[in-house]
């Protein structure tokens, strides 16, 4: 049987930048440390109920990790322009929710370089660092620019993109660090090649939208990992309700066992119960 640890709806696991990454793992009203069942028998038994993380309905299947169908087509956070934020539509005058959008779109974001899989450019709030780049697994980032709203670092990071990647191999991410790159090096570089595009950027958005950052420190990051494995397979809690083994580490949002790894995130608002198994 084991020792059970929580029982109820999860979410996102929190995370704390120290030395190493610290976790916490919400299960209905308990917070669960995780970094200290590392090396340890864990299981997650999924208890057949999901409920949507904004409104709490009872939902068969979620939406944009952890959302009812009604919320995921009302809601600002839940609109496409969140995945691709150059296609913001607020000053259309079309946005699902308005005032959500001033407190979260209409204000300042940065453009940043990540070490991930690989080198990558990001965007997220500035309330947002360093919790984004844990989220993803960053082992390196650093800000590149600072800009006045969620459009324009859209606008950015498509003139960046098409020079480095814009996503993250999640299993490359899971099979170890990513070879160290030289974040300065290559934020001149881009600079270089996106110079006329920028600039024609700032002369159409306005030169307080978008504020080049030179100067700023590279944030290094460690994840409690002991092993990495191999070959990366994921635990599927709808398909098989349990998810068990020795928790080899944490990265991103991921908990990596011997036989598996399984991403919390995508599981937000299942009801699951969590066990130590010895």
């Amino acid at each position: 049987m084991g020792n059970v640890l929580a029982s109820g709806a999860v979410r996102k696991m929190k995370t704390t930048l120290n030395e190493t990454v610290s976790y916490s793992l919400p299960v209905g009203d308990s917070d669960i440390a995780m970094n200290g069942f590392i090396g340890k028998q864990l299981r997650i038994e999924y208890q057949g109920s999901i409920n949507c993380i904004h409104c709490a309905r009872k939902t068969n299947k979620s939406f944009s990790q952890g959302y009812c169908y009604p919320c995921f087509k009302r809601l600002a956070q839940c609109d496409t322009c969140i995945v691709s934020p150059e296609k913001c539509h607020y000053d259309a005058g079309s946005c699902r929710e308005p005032e959500w959008g001033e407190q979260n779109c209409m204000i300042d974001h940065f453009v940043y370089l990540a070490n991930t899989s690989g080198l990558k450019v990001g965007i997220t709030r500035g309330t947002q660092v360093p919790t984004r780049w844990m989220d993803q697994g960053a082992t390196q980032a650093r800000p590149v620019f600072r800009v006045a709203t969620r459009l324009d670092s859209g606008l950015v990071e498509t003139v960046f993109k098409n020079h480095i990647a814009d996503k993250t191999n999640w299993r490359t991410m899971l099979k170890g660090a990513a070879d160290p790159v030289d974040l300065e090096k290559a934020r001149q570089a881009l600079m270089v090649d996106c110079a006329d595009d920028i600039n024609t950027l700032i002369s159409e958005r306005g030169v307080d939208a978008v504020t080049e950052l030179p100067d700023e420190p590279e944030t290094l990051i460690q994840y409690p990992v002991i092993e990495y494995p191999v070959k990366v397979s994921s635990f599927n809690l709808d398909k098989t309700p349990v998810a068990e083994g020795t928790l080899m580490g944490i990265k991103g949002q991921y908990l990596i066992f011997d036989a598996g790894v399984i991403n919390m995130r995508k599981y937000a608002g299942y009801h699951i119960t969590l066990v130590h198994a010895g």
